[in-house]
């Protein structure tokens, strides 16, 4: 399981965004975001590297 702490999440479109973008690449893929923490959660087969990037390009900056 890779946790990334990703800057701007403000609403539940915001973790559909970053979810989708996630399961373009990983279909089975499962991501859980908490908007208070700002943390993501994912169950994937991405490196978190690909992850990171997937969700930044998303328009979510990934914070270490």
């Amino acid at each position: 399981m890779l946790t990334l702490k990703v800057s701007g999440m403000t609403c539940g479109g915001c973790i559909n965004a970053v979810t989708r973008a996630i399961q373009a690449q990983d279909p089975e893929a499962k991501v859980q975001a908490d908007l208070v923490s700002q943390i993501v959660s994912l169950e994937t087969t991405l490196s978190e590297a690909q992850a990171s990037q997937l969700i930044t390009d998303a328009g979510f900056p990934v914070t270490k």
